[in-house]
């Protein structure tokens, strides 16, 4: 059963919210190394439950800052395909994150944003 492994705070300003979430409750951010402008965020001991998540800056600062928890699927196209013919949309198609894996963001049919990743370190 697919379960969520990530979530992602989306903020205008990603260096003081790895400041706030640092402040409040301890956890530590490191900036990737990767192309994209992006914080790995461990929020506690990897022996306990609980997921680890990143910060990334919004690309429209229009928009309300949010969190998009990421599900872990077998595979993302198979995924998007079950979510739209639930009633959902696909916000943003497949991509490749190198090194990781393929990423999509879908909706659920009341506009909730959540973001399916299929595990292949070659992608890229």
């Amino acid at each position: 059963m697919p379960r969520v492994v990530h979530f992602e705070v989306i903020a205008q300003d990603p260096e003081r919210a790895v400041q706030f979430y640092g402040d409040v409750f301890g956890w530590t951010a490191n900036k990737w190394e990767g192309p994209a402008e992006y914080w790995l965020v461990m929020t506690g001991d990897c022996d306990k439950p609980g997921i680890n998540g990143g910060i990334v800056r919004t690309r429209d600062t229009s928009q309300p800052a949010l969190t998009v928890n990421t599900i872990e699927v077998e595979n993302v196209d198979d995924y998007v395909a079950k979510a739209e013919a639930a009633g959902g949309t696909c916000a943003v198609p497949k991509m490749p994150i190198p090194g990781v894996g393929w990423l999509a963001y879908c909706k659920d049919p009341d506009g909730v944003l959540f973001g399916l990743m299929q595990s292949d370190p070659q992608a890229g």
